[in-house]
């Protein structure tokens, strides 16, 4: 009995040192795709002026002057990075570190999440590269939660890389957007890449600050298998002001499901850094 009470010990043991360590097969293969990300990276050329920004919609026009990004270098890439940020998944709240990196050219993101489900790690990479979306959960380091790919996954990586372009505005100069103005506040962006398209709709207020963006082009899974297309948002917080550029203090991410609109990510604890040359 001794010998097995021994074993037990070790075994445990073991896997306390393991949930410890700061290495994960995970984290290892997000090092990997960064590398591949940063690697197909077009890097770009000088600052915002006024010929950059003239052919836009007017509220865009006023986003880059209300936020200060004129005169600034053009960035090549981004980390965004939100500490303690509030997560559902699968009914269940966590408190996640998520991190987000997008590049302009071509349209590539990747997305961390660190977080632990009753003491044990729960990490997850949502990726968009090479024009294939993809999303993956792993606990303990080690299994598998969910791994959802292909289909529809490619479009709603892209319309993410569009939602999240609020935060690197060289997005909205680039060839593959196309712009629709609806009226003094509402602009209609459809971004198209690798065969793919997908649509969405910004809102401003009159200063220039962009409130929201609203698409119908990402897919719900409910965790019961059921997926299916649904109006989702992005909510932003009112704007400070970080070495000169204006940034939302806080970003919401939410469905509109016929029963609810559930929130599922809202994080207020925000950095942003721009043109990025390592992992």
């Amino acid at each position: 009995m001794l010998w097995i009470l021994g074993i037990i010990v070790c075994l445990l043991l073991g896997v306390v040192i393991w949930f410890k360590l700061p290495y994960s097969p995970i984290q290892s293969e997000l090092t990997t795709l960064l590398r591949h990300q940063l690697s197909q990276m077009t890097l770009q050329k000088g600052i915002f002026t006024i010929e950059d920004i003239a052919e836009l919609p007017l509220p865009l026009q006023k986003y880059f002057k209300y936020c200060g990004y004129m005169g600034t270098p053009k960035m090549s890439n981004m980390k965004a990075y939100f500490h303690q940020a509030d997560f559902v998944q699968a009914s269940k709240k966590l408190k996640i570190n998520y991190t987000i990196h997008i590049s302009v050219d071509p349209p590539a993101r990747i997305a961390f999440i660190d977080s632990s489900i009753l003491g044990i790690p729960f990490q997850g990479i949502d990726k968009y590269l090479n024009g294939e979306g993809s999303m993956k959960g792993v606990i303990a380091k080690t299994f598998t939660l969910f791994n959802e790919q292909g289909g529809n996954m490619n479009q709603s990586g892209l319309i993410t890389c569009l939602a999240e372009s609020i935060l690197m505005p060289n997005f909205f100069l680039q060839d593959y957007m196309h712009w629709e103005t609806l009226d003094e506040t509402h602009v209609k962006a459809t971004i198209r890449y690798y065969g793919q398209s997908a649509s969405g709709i910004f809102t401003f207020d009159h200063n220039g600050a962009i409130l929201s963006f609203t698409t119908h082009d990402r897919e719900y899974n409910d965790g019961q298998g059921n997926i299916s297309k649904a109006k989702w948002s992005a909510i932003l917080g009112t704007y400070k002001e970080v070495n000169g550029i204006k940034y939302p203090s806080s970003m919401k991410a939410i469905w509109h499901l016929d029963t609810e609109d559930l929130v599922y990510f809202d994080g207020g604890d925000l950095t942003v850094n721009y043109n990025i040359s390592s992992s």
